[in-house]
């Protein structure tokens, strides 16, 4: 694993303010299925972790059992602890944990496509006890990062395009004024450009509100672009961390997960059908 000591130097002060932390932790499913398998990792306050690897390699799982949403699939964490500002959470109320700030944006957006825009983004104000003035000032910063959603506040969610739901996906976790986003695969279905649009709004938010986020994204190119911070993940394992910009340069993930290597960019085929030495591993 790369050294996290390497880090830019505000990560060190940062590190002294770990939000959440997930140690060692296993999940199973329906008593029999072994899905995490040891997973450990640090989210600091105010940065932008990101969780990478391939479909199935455990990262939505990672971030439902961080949510504690896992029993709606029959799934629980058997081993290890997560611990959230140094509080033990992974028994919480998934309810609860939203009262302490932590909100998942699940991946496929999962808008109530009957109601309209502003009805969505309404909901996540559903749990504060505030003021209809700061709900609608609330309502007014979603709308400043997400002006398409202003056209498009009358119009039923359902009718919206696949960028437009998952913007209202993220503002309306922005409307319970969390402190830590889980963001499930923001790019999922989305075209390049729009993903683009997505990331630079979450690198705002959380440079601006101080919003932390810890994203899940199978896209690794643009995940590390915009991440402090990176953990690989295959097979329920983390195989690999550390900042984002030294794993961007690791030869390794270039060349497994950026379609990179010494003799210049390889083809999505040729990557997966090379027997990966996973040096990382050795």
């Amino acid at each position: 694993m790369l050294d996290a000591t390497q880090d830019q130097p505000q990560s060190a002060a940062q590190a002294a303010e770990t939000l959440l932390e997930v140690n060692n932790i296993e999940v199973i499913y329906n008593h029999v299925i072994l899905v995490l398998k040891g997973v450990s990792l640090q989210v600091p306050k105010g940065g932008i972790t990101a969780l990478l690897g391939g479909n199935g390699a455990g990262k939505t799982t990672t971030l439902k059992a961080v949510s504690n949403l896992l029993h709606s699939e029959r799934g629980e964490v058997t081993k290890g602890a997560i611990r959230y500002r140094g509080e033990t959470v992974h028994d919480l109320d998934p309810a609860d944990l939203v009262r302490k700030g932590v909100i998942q944006v699940m991946e496929g957006r999962h808008c109530f496509e009957h109601l309209t825009v502003e009805e969505n983004l309404l909901t996540g104000a559903y749990t504060r006890k505030v003021s209809k003035g700061d709900i609608d000032a609330d309502l007014e910063m979603v709308y400043t990062y997400f002006p398409r959603l202003r056209e498009r506040r009358r119009s039923q969610a359902g009718y919206t395009s696949g960028g437009e739901q998952q913007m209202c996906a993220i503002g309306r976790a922005l409307m319970s004024r969390p402190e830590t986003i889980l963001l499930d695969e923001p790019s999922m279905g989305l075209a390049p450009q729009l993903v683009e649009q997505i990331f630079e709004i979450v690198k705002e938010v959380n440079e601006k509100e101080g919003v932390t986020f810890l994203l899940a994204e199978q896209n690794t190119n643009v995940a590390l672009r915009y991440a402090h911070y990176g953990y690989i993940l295959e097979s329920g394992r983390v195989v690999m961390d550390g900042p984002a910009a030294e794993l961007r340069e690791n030869p390794d993930v270039k060349e497994f997960y950026l379609g990179m290597s010494d003799e210049g960019r390889k083809s999505f085929r040729d990557v997966r059908s090379y027997r990966r030495r996973k040096r990382w591993l050795s």
